[in-house]
């Protein structure tokens, strides 16, 4: 199996700043074969080149930035034509990465959304949600200047202010649409949510973790929860579940393995352990 790791911005033979814990720990291990690719040239060029290429046919694991839908499909098709396959196709990266797309599979146990087309008009009057978030089909705005959630107090034209702010600052990140979540009331320990990490591998359990800084005794996801999903179409994916205040569990997001951060208490040598075990006896 490959690692494939993006490089420094300004340095292709470095791994990228803000992977190289995660770079260092992987190599340390000697269970893969590790490349970086050129970071700027993929980015910016929409080239592919590879710090070194195999000599066989090789299933490969990114982790990196998030990529569009449709730059990811060109990273998998040109990864082919150096005998590495993705662990997962871009569909199924499409379905994880995008959350209406993935939305069906999850409704039970998620919150409720709306669905708009980009810069299209919303009402907020339309809107049956008592409160709620604004998103596109990737992620939400998390600036300290922006509201949290609306409610119907809101004005029409706070509304549309706040969209254009929107627009404005997730810019060439905007991806698919306008998703309208429901907002859940979410259950705080001294100041911090109780939000958990799962990345899923090979259709099995690869790691739980804590990803909201809250304290080591706050009640952890009911196992049966975390289970129901193990078996969505992908090979490697993250599911986010946070506690709310009536102490039930709901899925806040969800995402490709490959893009998904590692929760701020994993332990990255046992992580690359574990799942360089689950894919080797997965039959990937």
């Amino acid at each position: 199996m490959i690692l494939l790791f993006p490089s420094d911005y300004f340095d292709k033979n470095q791994v990228d700043a803000d992977l190289k814990e995660e770079y260092q720990t992987a190599e340390n291990l000697k269970l893969y074969q590790i490349i970086l690719f050129d970071y700027e040239k993929f980015f910016h060029e929409n080239q592919i080149r590879l710090s070194q290429k195999p000599e066989n046919p090789e299933i490969g694991i990114y982790r990196g930035w998030m990529m569009k839908p449709e730059q990811y499909q060109h990273f998998y098709q040109e990864l082919l034509k150096y005998k590495i396959k993705l662990l997962n196709t871009p569909e199924q990266y499409q379905r994880m990465h995008l959350f209406p797309e993935i939305y069906p599979e999850l409704k039970e146990d998620t919150a409720e959304i709306l669905l708009y087309p980009l810069y299209e008009k919303i009402n907020i009057r339309d809107i049956k949600f008592e409160q709620f978030m604004i998103k596109d089909y990737v992620k939400s705005l998390k600036d300290p200047r922006f509201q949290n959630y609306f409610d119907q107090n809101t004005s029409q034209e706070d509304f549309e202010n706040y969209m254009q702010n929107f627009y404005q600052y997730r810019g060439d990140l905007l991806t698919g649409g306008i998703c309208i979540k429901k907002y859940l009331d979410l259950k705080f320990y001294q100041n911090h949510k109780n939000e958990y990490r799962v990345f899923y591998a090979g259709h099995e359990i690869l790691s739980v973790c804590r990803n909201s800084g809250q304290e080591e005794t706050a009640p952890v996801p009911p196992e049966n929860l975390i289970k129901k999903y193990q078996n969505l179409d992908s090979n490697y994916y993250t599911l986010d579940f946070a506690e709310l205040s009536d102490h039930s569990w709901k899925i806040l997001e969800s995402g490709d393995g490959s893009v998904s951060g590692l929760a701020e208490t994993e332990k990255i040598q046992k992580y690359y352990q574990k799942l360089y075990q689950l894919l080797s006896h997965s039959g990937i």
